[in-house]
């Protein structure tokens, strides 16, 4: 989150009070379900002990020893927080995908393409 806030975040928190707090980067990848280029990330190579959480709430969503390296550009976990995050079928694109989001704001965490075991 790139601003702290005293006002609870979640998914009936107005778009506007969306725009005061994130940056146009961030906004347009949780909110506008964006995405980065792969490996772009500040994320994908890092391996630091703890929990990752959600870049608009702050959520915990992914515990250290989860990730791992798909080799995707992305970073990959094998398994969330129980309730962290939740999963719906996007076949935009003609593509067949799992989209993620935080359980707690919906912002936009990534895809699960078919056949991937990434969460």
């Amino acid at each position: 989150m790139s601003a702290q806030s005293d006002t609870k975040l979640d998914k009936n928190t107005p778009d506007s009070k969306w725009k005061e707090i994130l940056s146009a980067e961030e906004y347009h990848i949780l909110r506008q379900k964006g995405t980065e280029p792969a490996g772009a990330g500040k994320y994908n190579k890092v391996y630091d002990d703890g929990v990752y959480k959600c870049g608009g709430c702050g959520t915990p969503l992914y515990k250290s020893e989860t990730k791992f390296d798909s080799g995707c550009g992305w970073p990959a976990y094998w398994d969330n927080i129980p309730g962290a995050v939740d999963r719906h079928e996007d076949n935009a694109y003609g593509m067949k995908r799992i989209e993620i989001t935080c359980s707690n704001c919906g912002g936009h965490l990534g895809h699960v393409f078919e056949g991937e075991v990434c969460v």
